[in-house]
């Protein structure tokens, strides 16, 4: 099948014509675009409900909703954050200013713009597309040059911000969404110049489309279309959904979900870009086919909670629920113990994401680490104990000692009260002790490497312990 038929009735329609063997002419003045945004996402089913609450935040007092929605800019006129703040007080603009700022005594139009600016995030500058076929690569084998196209289509995704891609979610226009697609048109002309100069290397690129097919579906595309450009004929099965359906499906499906509070889905984004820079920016390849992860339940207990106490309750309550099956059968579930070793994992990421993208919620996890030894839950009290020390060290700051060497400062936010609880000293010994003493929800790496250096025993004792603990129903 045609991939010209995969396109969308719209784009199949430009005024540009696909290249053909019996069209193409080297040096010519033009190439058809492959992308258009507003197809390449799937369709919006929410009526915008949250460009009215936006503008109710930007006259409320409250300084940080400000930045928020300013800084992801969800509202069809641009220029409605500086209307706004030029009917605001000046105490307002100048608590929105960074202090350096205060001491310059602008005037009221520069410290709106100030304010702007320092509300609104900064972007690095596009790039244009780097990587070229040669015919001197005819030595590499098409996988790596699937893999060489992957990476460069990789590092030209990483320069879309995640505030820009929730408003090309949102329907809203976008020019680095833009810019991305236009350079994998780019990719296009250049593969369809080369394969029209080499055909012997038709043959190849053919083996390399296979393998991008399980790669960027943007650089797919690129190399497909060039292929039926000098007249290669490809089965392709049909595309189920938009190119940019795991990430922008995700986010509509916040927006959509039935609760409409812009606030809390704000500071949700906030965690959510966290997220999206450890697992797209920071990560050497895209899952393509993943859809982005968007569950928010640890800041979400947060949100719904009334007080510290109230918090850890609901964690305990969620985490027993949790361990309930390990208990149910006959004997301990090893297999539903992995399950829950990969939770604990998640929840001490979830924990740094919270505190690097909301450091005002900080202290509201520390006071929240008391209540949940007092209720016995080891299982979240050490995933948010390491998650914290995660965040610790990742703010942490260089400083040269005494003898003139560099060494790395730990900006601590652990109670040190507790670290002995992640001490792992003799597998461990001073958590195992603690629970001898106070069985509860356990902390289980400690107990699996027990069991795997003295047995099954090790396991039925904590079968035995947990029943005592966890209620069952």
């Amino acid at each position: 099948m045609s991939l010209q038929t995969h396109l969308s009735a719209p784009l199949a329609e430009d005024s540009a014509t696909p290249a053909t063997p019996a069209s193409y002419i080297f040096g010519q003045p033009s190439y058809p675009s492959l992308f258009r945004a507003s197809e390449e996402r799937p369709q919006l089913a929410s009526f915008p409900w949250w460009e009215d609450q936006a503008t109710t935040t930007l006259y409320s007092f409250d300084i940080e909703a400000f930045k928020r929605v300013v800084y992801y800019g969800i509202f069809t006129d641009e220029q409605l954050p500086r209307f706004v703040l030029t009917e605001r007080s000046e105490a307002f603009t100048i608590d929105l200013i960074k202090p350096r700022a205060r001491a310059l005594r602008l005037e009221k139009y520069q410290r709106v713009e100030e304010a702007l600016r320092q509300c609104k995030p900064t972007f690095a500058p596009v790039i244009s597309w780097a990587w070229f076929p040669t015919y001197t690569d005819s030595d590499k084998n098409p996988l790596a040059i699937a893999k060489a196209i992957d990476n460069e289509s990789h590092l030209h995704f990483a320069r879309i911000p995640f505030e820009e891609l929730v408003r090309y979610a949102l329907d809203y226009p976008n020019s680095r969404v833009e810019w991305f697609l236009q350079q994998h048109t780019t990719l296009y002309a250049h593969i369809l110049d080369h394969l029209s100069a080499f055909p012997d290397e038709v043959q190849r690129y053919a083996e390399v489309e296979k393998h991008l097919r399980s790669r960027s579906p943007f650089a797919h595309r690129a190399v497909a279309s060039a292929l039926e450009g000098v007249g290669l004929k490809l089965d392709l099965p049909m595309p189920s959904s938009p190119l940019f359906e795991f990430i922008a499906g995700p986010i509509q499906r916040l927006f959509g979900g039935l609760v409409a509070n812009l606030d809390s889905i704000m500071k949700i984004l906030c965690v959510l870009g966290v997220r999206y820079e450890r697992v797209y920016l920071h990560s050497g390849q895209i899952n393509w086919s993943r859809e982005f992860s968007i569950p928010f339940s640890f800041l979400e207990d947060i949100l719904d909670s009334t007080s510290s106490t109230d918090f850890a309750r609901t964690l305990t309550t969620s985490d027993e629920q949790d361990f309930t099956p390990l208990i149910k059968g006959e004997g301990f579930d090893k297999n539903g113990a992995s399950r829950l070793l990969a939770r604990w994992e998640a929840l001490s990421l979830e924990v740094w994401e919270c505190c690097r993208a909301l450091p005002e919620y900080v202290s509201f996890i520390q006071e929240s680490l008391q209540p949940l030894l007092g209720l016995r839950n080891y299982h979240s009290l050490t995933a948010i104990l390491n998650g914290l020390h995660k965040y610790s060290v990742s703010r942490s700051t260089y400083v040269y000692t005494d003898d003139g060497n560099m060494a790395l400062t730990i900006d601590q936010v652990l109670p040190p009260e507790l670290l002995y609880l992640l001490e792992p000293a003799q597998n461990y010994a001073a958590y195992r002790q603690q629970y001898q003493q106070a069985a509860g929800i356990p902390f289980l790496p400690p107990h699996i490497n027990e069991y795997r250096q003295h047995g099954e025993p090790v396991l039925q004792g904590l079968y035995t312990r947990l029943k005592t603990v966890i209620p069952l129903k």
